[in-house]
Formats: structure tokens, C-alpha cells, sequence
């Protein structure tokens, strides 16, 4: 079964204790929810850097990556439909970018 990579995009700093047990209530929820459509539930990251050959830029780019998670489905269509209720979409400028991992 292809896996996909869920790359997230936005959220924003975890203002409160509570706050932040709320958040990861909900993510435990969703992957939890997934069974074993869930490869690996990943991690947030933190600052990060583009390297090109000429050189690199602080902060990733324009929208650099949040965090990420590695899905297993049928389609890139089933994929989607496993990020719907992800609560990376309810974070501040939330989105995910999905890939498929291609086999080699």
C-alpha cells in the first residue's frame, strides 16, 4: 500500500498549559482514529534552513514545514480523506501537503 508524507504548514506557539494539553488531545484523537493507516506519527520541528547550491535562507522559505506524519492508503484521494478531520487544518494558517513516497 503507497505511503504518503503529510507535511504540516502554519500553527503558532502554544500560549498556555492547558492550551497545549487541548492540542495534543486533539492529535492523539486523530491518530489514534487512523488504526493502521498511521506509519509513523512523526514529530513538530523547529527552526529549519534551505540549502540550494549557491548558498541558504533562514527560516525554511516562504511556508516552511511545522512538522510531519507518514500515512499508508489506497489513493492519494484516500489520503486526503484521512487528513480531513486533522487538526493541523483548525491551527493558525493551518494546511498539510501531502506526497506520495515513491518506491525505488
Amino acid at each position: 500500500m503507497p505511503k504518503y508524507l503529510f507535511s504540516y504548514h502554519g500553527g503558532g506557539p502554544i500560549e498556555t498549559p492547558e492550551q497545549g494539553e487541548q492540542i495534543m488531545a486533539a492529535w492523539g484523537a486523530w491518530m489514534q482514529g487512523l488504526g493502521e493507516a498511521l506509519v509513523d506519527g512523526g514529530n513538530p520541528t523547529g527552526a529549519s534552513m534551505t540549502m540550494t547550491k549557491g548558498g541558504s535562507e533562514n527560516g525554511g522559505g516562504a511556508n516552511p514545514v511545522s512538522g510531519y506524519s507518514v500515512l499508508q492508503a489506497d489513493s492519494m484521494e484516500h489520503a486526503m480523506e484521512l487528513g480531513k478531520s486533522c487538526p493541523m487544518l483548525d491551527a493558525q494558517n493551518g494546511s498539510i501537503e501531502i506526497s506520495e513516497a515513491l518506491d525505488m
